[in-house]
């Protein structure tokens, strides 16, 4: 094994918030998209593992970068990929962004204000889609939807995980400028329920994801591929469901995620959704780059 792989949580696909290569995804293009996420997964493992040291866990991220980057073949993860990319002719841009916020996350504890989120989830979330719509095939021009619901995907997985975050690793993304706004403290998290103070920051973050979301709507009718693009709809709709449920619910003491039946139901009206929704060219036309295998 390689020294990323002996510090993975034991976390897989099913643990995820949102799909990860579900049935939806053609067989053919599963193989690149699970490599990219075990690469994923064990970066992430990395640098949230909770007794390793800062400068071990930028070391292991540096060896699956120089692997990733056809420099070392040291790192298990980061070669399988490597060659699954190779294969299909496909950069490795992706996955070198991801290491980047995943070493954010090992020195930075703290941001300043919405714009320094963003920042981090053009790192840490915009390449996990941009990896998917090139695996299809799918045109660049895509790639600001995306961005938007990747970001959105992203803040909706700190607000739910932020009494976690911050007990488990003192690592809070509820940015300090919406705490001040508030008249809360990072204190608060500590908290068994959220103050009221915290309460209005997190429907404050909850309210600007929902304008992610707005402009991520028109995302699935961009798509060609027409298993990922019910796959982006679904997405979509859990996340614009969950965006609002932070509105009104305290995410350290009520529950935020859905359960099966609720997810059934998302499910089926994201059908009707895309039913009634008209195909839509992204911005720029349909140019590819690059055609999968």
């Amino acid at each position: 094994m390689s020294a990323a792989e002996d510090f993975r949580s034991g976390k897989g696909e099913s643990d995820e918030n949102f799909p990860v290569g579900s049935f939806l995804i053609a067989p053919r293009h599963r193989p690149a998209i699970f490599a990219f996420y075990r690469f994923a997964r064990t970066a992430d493992d990395v640098a949230d593992h909770e007794t390793l040291e800062p400068a071990r866990k930028l070391e292991i991220l540096e060896r699956m970068r120089a692997t990733l980057a056809g420099e070392s073949d040291a790192d298990v993860p980061a070669l399988a990929l490597r060659q699954v990319l190779a294969e299909r002719r496909l950069s490795p841009r992706h996955g070198l962004d991801l290491l980047e916020a995943f070493r954010r996350d090992v020195v930075k504890l703290r941001y300043a204000d919405w714009g320094e989120l963003m920042d981090y989830c053009r790192y840490s979330a915009a390449p996990v889609g941009r990896m998917v719509l090139d695996i299809h095939g799918e045109p660049q021009a895509t790639w600001p939807a995306n961005d938007a619901l990747c970001a959105a995907l992203q803040v909706i997985n700190h607000l739910q995980d932020c009494g976690k975050d911050r007990r488990a690793l003192d690592r809070v993304y509820i940015p300090a400028d919406a705490f001040a706004a508030a008249g809360a403290t990072v204190d608060d998290l500590d908290r068994a329920a959220a103050s009221p103070a915290l309460q209005t920051a997190i429907r404050g973050l909850a309210e600007r994801t929902l304008g992610l979301l707005a402009a991520s709507r028109p995302f699935a009718s961009q798509i060609s591929d027409d298993r990922l693009r019910l796959e982006v709809g679904f997405i979509q709709r859990v996340a614009e469901d969950l965006a609002r449920r932070l509105v009104r619910r305290d995410p350290l003491s009520e529950r935020v995620h859905h359960n099966k039946v609720e997810l059934v139901g998302l499910a089926g009206s994201t059908l009707i959704r895309l039913w009634r929704e008209p195909r839509a060219l992204p911005p720029g036309g349909a140019q590819t780059a690059r055609s999968p295998s």
